[in-house]
This record gives C-alpha cells, sequence and structure tokens, in this order.
C-alpha cells in the first residue's frame, strides 16, 4: 500500500482514511485486517465486533 492511499482531499481539507494508534499516538496508523486492527509499531490488537450475527429461529413441531 502506498501513502497517498492512507489520505484523501474532500472540500480542500486533508482527510484520513485510516485510525491512529492510541498507544503511539498521531502518525501510526493500525492496519485494517478481515477481523481485527493492528499496530505494526507496537502491537496493540482491537478485534472487530461480528455484526453479523444470524437471527436465531424457533421451529415449531408438527404433531
Amino acid at each position: 500500500m502506498m501513502k497517498r492511499e492512507l489520505y484523501g482531499v474532500t472540500d480542500n481539507k486533508l482527510e484520513r482514511k485510516r485510525r491512529f494508534c492510541p498507544r503511539c499516538g498521531p502518525g501510526v496508523f493500525l492496519a485494517e485486517h478481515k477481523d481485527r486492527f493492528t499496530c505494526g509499531k507496537c502491537g496493540y490488537t482491537e478485534f472487530r465486533k461480528e455484526t453479523s450475527e444470524k437471527p436465531k429461529t424457533t421451529r415449531k413441531k408438527v404433531q
């Protein structure tokens, strides 16, 4: 990934597309994985919450 992919410009303002690491501070981005966010510098990890839970269905017994 190139640095220019981490930033965008909207309305003449710089927009950061990734989150910063809470331990390392501004300037160190968290990598986005399928199930987590990770800092490559200090190893900080946040796991994503599963939002795609299947609704529980109850089946009625046919007698």
